[in-house]
């Protein structure tokens, strides 16, 4: 799976659709292959290409289109709540998924825990979750960052988790940076956060693992031909419609 995550950039999207079609690869394993863009949502309404191209795609893989659109984070509420999106709204607009507990929103909105786990009980039997984690460079470089994982992973605990559920790990330090952790460590950490979220979950489930942090076109292949890695979540990468077909490309290729 691979969600190009625009966050709050603008973006050409005819053109953007132009350039992904004009380089995507179609391929007889396609329906092994998930992928999806994630705009900020005063975009939504302008997907109409993004939606043609689901229509092409669709065959209900795990109750889900292969082509994908969803919303960047997501209201565990509704009503008085100026400025929010609610997941009846994500709904709506037809979104697949909510990207929640990016390491923005929880530095720049100083989201908890708590808050995080009330939006993921909101979005079950509704829309897929992709929780995002990860550690700081301090935290990498005391070497606790499987201590900060599985403290960010404690909302699943006791939750039921819908099979979609899915896990983005995204070292804090890594992302807009250039850095990136060695696929080998990346490979094992993927392999813990399946373990921590087998073992909390109240149905023991084995999620989806993203990784997410500085991923292109040129390293992307390094990370996908680790057994753990299931996919990307795509930040600056992601803004040109060609370089994230790539991507996506790449991904089918290894798996």
């Amino acid at each position: 799976m691979i969600i190009a995550n625009w966050k709050s950039n603008i973006v050409d999207i005819g053109q953007w659709d132009q350039d992904f079609h004009d380089e995507y690869i179609v391929n007889e394993r396609l329906q092994s292959t998930i992928f999806g863009v994630a705009p900020p949502s005063i975009y939504i309404q302008k997907m109409k290409g993004w939606k043609e191209i689901q229509a092409v795609f669709d065959d209900g893989v795990l109750g889900f289109q292969q082509a994908l659109f969803g919303v960047q984070d997501v209201d565990h509420s509704y009503g008085s709540r100026t400025g929010a999106i609610s997941v009846d709204m994500v709904l709506e607009f037809g979104c697949n998924f909510a990207i929640i507990g990016h390491s923005e929103r929880r530095d720049l909105f100083n989201e908890d825990n708590d808050l995080i786990k009330e939006k993921l009980k909101s979005l079950k039997n509704k829309v897929m979750a992709v929780l995002c984690i990860g550690e700081t460079k301090e935290e990498n470089d005391k070497g606790i960052t499987k201590d900060v994982l599985k403290q960010q992973l404690d909302i699943v605990k006791e939750v039921e988790l819908d099979q979609s559920f899915t896990v983005a790990y995204e070292p804090v330090w890594a992302i807009g940076s250039g850095l990136t952790p060695q696929p080998k460590d990346i490979n094992e950490i993927h392999k813990y956060i399946k373990d921590v979220v087998q073992s909390n979950s109240a149905n023991k489930l084995i999620p989806r693992v993203l990784y997410g942090g500085s991923v292109t076109d040129k390293n992307a292949e390094s990370f996908f031909m680790e057994e753990f890695v299931d996919g990307a979540l795509v930040g600056g990468a992601s803004l040109d419609g060609k370089t994230f077909a790539n991507i996506v490309n790449i991904y089918n290729s290894t798996k």
